[in-house]
Formats: C-alpha cells, sequence, structure tokens
C-alpha cells in the first residue's frame, strides 16, 4: 500500500469521495490544503506536465463559470503564474504517489499506479458514490462544498 500526498479544496464533496477510494484501498491519505500551500511554480508545473494549459484549470472556479475568464487564452507559464496567485484555479485533486504527480482523478492512471479495489471489510465507497463523475463538481449554481466536519 502507499502513502499518497493528496492536495484539496477542504470541504469538496468530490475530494472526499476521492480520498475514501483510495483509502478503502488500503492506503494512507495525507490530505493537504491546495489552497494554502505555498505553491512554487517548478512543483506545480510537474502535476500539469504534458496538458494544454486550458485542461489544467478548476472549470467550476467562480471566475470561470461566470465566464470571466477564459482558460484557453493563456500559455502554461501564463497559467502557472495565475494559479499560483489564485489556487482556487488549480484543476483538482492534485496527487502524489512516489515520484508521479497526476492532477485530476482518473482511475485509470490510478489503477496503473496503485490498487484501487476496496479491501476486505470496508465499506465499499466506490460502489456508493452516487455519481460516477469524481471531476467534475456536483454544483450547478455557484456554490461552495460545505460538509460538516465531525
Amino acid at each position: 500500500m502507499q502513502t499518497i500526498l493528496f492536495y484539496e479544496k477542504p470541504g469538496c464533496q468530490n475530494n472526499t469521495r476521492q480520498k475514501a477510494i483510495l483509502e478503502e484501498a488500503g492506503h494512507t491519505v495525507q490530505a493537504i490544503n491546495l489552497l494554502e500551500h505555498p505553491w512554487t511554480r517548478e512543483e506545480l508545473s510537474q502535476y500539469l506536465a504534458g496538458k494544454p494549459a486550458a485542461d489544467c484549470f478548476n472549470q467550476a472556479a467562480p471566475i470561470i463559470k461566470s465566464g470571466k475568464l477564459n482558460p484557453g487564452e493563456f500559455t502554461k507559464e501564463e497559467a502557472l503564474e495565475l494559479m499560483i496567485k489564485e489556487p482556487l484555479l488549480i484543476k483538482r485533486p492534485l496527487i502524489k504517489i512516489g515520484t508521479h504527480c497526476i492532477q485530476g482523478f482518473d482511475t485509470t492512471v490510478l489503477q496503473n499506479l496503485i490498487n484501487l479495489t476496496p479491501q476486505q471489510g470496508t465499506k465499499d465507497f466506490t460502489n456508493n458514490i452516487g455519481t460516477p463523475d469524481l471531476n467534475s463538481c456536483p454544483h450547478t449554481d455557484n456554490q461552495t462544498c460545505k460538509i460538516k466536519e465531525h
């Protein structure tokens, strides 16, 4: 089993489901607040490598959903600079497994790196996630996720 660095927006419903899938498969998840992490260009670029700049933006960010910011207008360098200044623009989660840096929760990519099958005795959250889409924000009305902490 792996120790996984999981950069999230605390309270995000999808991030909560994503972490549960990883934990139920027996992995240790170290959650880090993506919005408060002191990003550097070098560190963030590892997660965005190989993708067009527009694909690296959080499409659910209010400024993007409102049309005030068009992700397609930025170079990769401009996108990095903007995301460092405003981390809410970063598509999440960012996941680090060993030396692998991943942006988004792509189960195919993850399954090639680690096991995602729930361990015996877990509640099998993967079959009860409510929605098969673990990347798109479930809010269509610009609300933010509010999950009560216990």
